[in-house]
């Protein structure tokens, strides 16, 4: 519920992001009024035009660079083309973003004309209103350039605007826009990416909020304004809101929730004043803080003091500074325990293996265990935020949700509808045997391994609800097939385990924009098992349990022993 949060004393976090979540399984052998995103921009960069005298492939290839300024409706890459058509090419769509731009010289041509293959692997796309779409094809185009005025200019280009990931990433910015889930108690996440030398981001946010969630991710949100309502603009410092006249005052408090947060995420200066129709979000709150919503704050899991736990020996142990002993109850002495997962309230979810079968039993983490499942095979369990929610896959594509029954007394297993993800053309071309799943800390996303490739899915839920994963996605193709493990990280990117030597660990961004491999450096393939708490990642190699900062992950760090875990090979557990 939102609530004001003057009467809270909770700590200020700037950084909005989504939450942790994590779980482990034993190893085994084996993106005035505001102007949208990608429309064209008031402000006009310099030094975009072409070269005196260049050569035409090299001006082409400045075309492309310069093709990720928006700025002037694309003035900047408007200037290497020919008169003729330069007023007439109209880009469709945001840009295609490709790995890297090919420019091949084709046969033929003469002293003023000249024709090019341009090629390339597409790996993505940005929409109107900046949020990322993974691809993966070949990209294709042929590009004719002549002469005028004895300078080498585009005669002829596809309809379209094309770039390459690093101008992506050294151009825009990715800012996150915050919906409530269809429960109306959490803030998810949705990633957007805005041109980086926009003055205005903070209207240019405000914007893209009352447009509504990106397609992707929409089924899991609902909008943060009535419909008909607009941003009237940024005026004498007063953000200003019109048509919110049907809103009541706990519906007024939500949109300013997801307001304060979206623009704090994106560093925007504090405080922020708010005229919804002429009046403050609520009758004397004139301007807004994050303090004000702080029970609502996505970045939750990012401040937490999260206890660790390992499945080692068939057991879960509590994990300290200098040792690990078995927790008390079943689940430290049952034994035979292939995965698990714990969360910060001490609810705890492991699979069993007795004789040719798999339990899933659930219970309090140092009290006696339920069992609620039994299967052929059952993957690590998956907590939602709040700990009432069981999920896991059985068999070889099942997804079954274990929740509390209406009276409370017992567990119940519905079945998730997947008939997208079973449908989806990516996942097709797989064996369809799902090895991992792992939903997110807001219960808005899923992801999932399935024959080393990974994939991320939208949970949505129906009137009476029922859950389905839909908009699935595979993202980091460079993985190549070699995925073995999955977590969610604190500001909801995935940490993913490998069978590369050379590239063990990956850090995956959530929208599959980014796929970086982390420092190799003293853990080895395969990575069986992934954690990760606010401040450090955890790993399972072939030998033990490794642990990075993450303040040392993009620096070059070493990987190293988990203090009361050196030479046990078991699973790390980030309680969430």
């Amino acid at each position: 519920m939102v609530k004001n949060a003057r009467r809270y004393a909770c700590a200020l976090v700037l950084s909005a992001s989504l939450g942790l979540s994590s779980c482990a399984t034993l190893p085994h052998n084996s993106a005035p009024q505001a102007l949208r995103t990608f429309e064209p921009l008031r402000d006009k960069p310099t030094n975009l035009g072409p070269t005196p005298n260049q050569e035409p492939d090299l001006l082409l290839q400045d075309f492309y660079s310069a093709s990720a300024h928006p700025s002037g409706n694309y003035e900047g890459a408007r200037s290497f083309l020919a008169p003729e058509i330069a007023d007439e090419w109209v880009p469709k769509d945001g840009p295609l973003v490709v790995d890297r731009l090919f420019v091949t010289a084709k046969a033929g041509g003469n002293a003023n004309e000249r024709s090019f293959q341009v090629r390339g692997r597409l790996i993505g796309k940005l929409s109107d209103g900046g949020a990322y779409q993974p691809q993966n094809a070949e990209y294709e185009a042929t590009v004719v350039m002549h002469k005028v005025g004895g300078q080498w200019r585009i005669a002829s280009l596809p309809g379209e605007v094309v770039i390459e990931r690093t101008e992506l990433l050294n151009h825009f910015e990715p800012h996150s826009l915050f919906f409530f889930d269809q429960s109306g108690s959490t803030l998810v996440a949705d990633r957007r990416w805005v041109y980086a030398d926009e003055e205005s981001l903070d209207s240019v946010l405000m914007t893209m909020l009352m447009e509504g969630p990106s397609n992707k991710i929409a089924p899991a949100v609902k909008p943060a304004a009535p419909e008909g309502a607009e941003f009237a603009g940024k005026v004498d410092g007063v953000y200003t809101f019109t048509g919110f006249q049907s809103l009541d005052q706990q519906q007024r408090l939500r949109f300013g929730a997801q307001l304060t947060w979206t623009l704090a995420g994106a560093d925007v200066a504090l405080p922020y004043e708010v005229a919804l129709d002429g009046s403050p979000v609520e009758e004397g709150m004139h301007t807004l803080t994050p303090d004000d919503f702080a029970d609502l704050n996505p970045s939750i899991a990012a401040t937490q003091v999260a206890p660790l736990y390992a499945l080692s020996g068939g057991v879960l142990q509590s994990v300290s500074s200098s040792e690990a002993t078995p927790v008390a109850g079943e689940f430290g002495s049952l034994g035979q325990l292939t995965a698990a997962d714990v969360t910060i309230s001490g609810r705890a979810a492991a699979v069993r293996r007795v004789g040719d079968k798999s339990q899933l039993l659930i219970g309090p983490v140092d009290g006696p265990a339920t069992k609620v499942l039994e299967d052929d095979s059952i993957t690590r369990p998956s907590f939602n935020r709040e700990g009432n929610a069981t999920w896991v896959v059985t068999g070889k594509d099942k997804v079954v949700r274990v929740v509390n029954s209406t009276s409370g007394n017992e567990l119940v297993s519905n079945e998730v509808d997947t008939a997208q993800l079973l449908d989806n053309t990516n996942f097709r071309s797989t064996s369809g045997s799902i090895s991992e799943l792992q939903l997110s800390a807001t219960g808005a996303r899923v992801a999932i391994i399935s024959d080393g490739r990974l994939f991320v899915g939208v949970v949505t839920r129906n009137t009476a609800g029922a859950r389905a994963i839909v908009n699935v996605e595979e993202i980091a193709t460079e993985l190549g097939g070699s995925a073995l493990s999955v977590e969610w990280n604190p500001d909801g990117s995935l940490l993913v385990g490998t069978a590369s030597p050379e590239t063990p660990v990956w850090r995956v961004e959530q929208d599959g924009s980014a796929a970086v491999s982390l420092p190799a450096g003293n853990i080895s393939a395969p990575v069986v098992a992934v954690a990760a708490s606010a401040t450090t990642l955890y790993a399972t190699d072939e030998l033990a349990v490794r642990q990075l900062p993450i303040s040392g992950a993009g620096s070059g760090g070493s990987w190293r022993d988990v203090p009361g875990l050196r030479g046990v090979r078991s699973a790390p557990i980030v309680a969430d």
